[in-house]
């Protein structure tokens, strides 16, 4: 009985760890398959989530968000809340945003995570199948 029970607690916490978004992330491009940034995520008293550039690793055309529209507008990029306002809904972070510091875009924002990896899926708002989505790895 107590490896059953130690089976459970043990299936628990996995599950739990598995659905967390928490911590720092390597954020991949696309285009180069190589890291661009370090991107953390943390979780605010209004209970929903936000990410933050924390460190640069390529040199970006410009050092602040030039083409940002809201409260983000040439603010450093170091420190640039990129990700807005996720709630958690089973294994998947969703209602919120995500801005791209390049161009300024903002989109809707849906986080799932696999292992070590995290699926970042940025969509137009009002279609929300229509999208990219990248692959962040934990940072270790």
């Amino acid at each position: 009985k107590k490896k059953i029970a130690f089976a459970f607690v043990a299936l628990f916490f996995a599950t739990l760890s598995y659905a967390q978004i928490e911590g720092k992330w390597k954020k991949i491009n696309n285009e180069t398959g190589k890291p661009k940034s370090i991107v953390e995520i943390y979780k605010k008293s209004d209970g929903k989530y936000y990410g933050k550039i924390v460190q640069l690793l390529i040199k970006p055309e410009h050092n602040t968000c030039v083409d940002c529209s809201d409260d983000r507008k040439n603010k450093p990029l170091i420190g640039l809340e990129i990700i807005r306002g996720l709630s958690k809904n089973g294994n998947e972070f969703s209602g919120g945003t995500n801005v791209n510091p390049k161009g300024g875009k903002e989109y809707g924002c849906k986080i799932t995570r696999s292992g070590d990896k995290l699926n970042v899926k940025g969509s137009l708002k009002s279609l929300s199948f229509i999208g990219k989505t990248q692959t962040w790895h934990a940072l270790k």
